[in-house]
């Protein structure tokens, strides 16, 4: 990611920060709209979910600029979703929901580079997570 593209990602981010609750509903609906055999994967307290994705975002945008220091937290995460039964497909799902989340907490603040900067932080974590996961796998 260049500089310029992360501080699109955390400017942008520091707009649906105060508006987390509202964000994290949109994103698991969308979610389960496009992806409901996904639905099964979560357990029956989304609040909790809801707090522990928003949380998780907070880090990795905040963590961008030194991403070294986030990356064996989120090789951790990527080895802990193999237990929840999560595949590599369900990454690019996942992507399409934030996306359209930023897309409506954003509106036009959700710019032609701030959607191409978030899908570029979003596409280097996941393919992080999915390559740990892949190592959990294979042992």
């Amino acid at each position: 990611m260049t500089p310029e593209q992360i501080d699109l990602v955390q400017t942008s981010w520091a707009k649906v920060a105060p508006i987390a609750d509202q964000a994290a509903d949109i994103f698991y609906d969308r979610l389960f709209e496009i992806a409901p055999e996904v639905r099964p994967l979560f357990g029956d307290d989304m609040a909790t979910q809801k707090r522990a994705l928003m949380g998780m975002l907070a880090t990795a945008v905040n963590g961008l600029k030194q991403l070294d220091r986030i990356l064996p937290a989120v090789q951790a995460l990527g080895e802990r979703h193999v237990g929840y039964g999560t595949k590599d497909a369900h990454y690019d799902i996942v992507g399409a929901a934030l996306l359209y989340t930023l897309g409506k907490g954003l509106g036009d603040g959700f710019t032609p580079d701030v959607e191409t900067a978030w899908a570029k932080a979003y596409t280097t974590l996941a393919d992080v997570m999915k390559d740990a996961a892949a190592k959990v796998q294979a042992a």
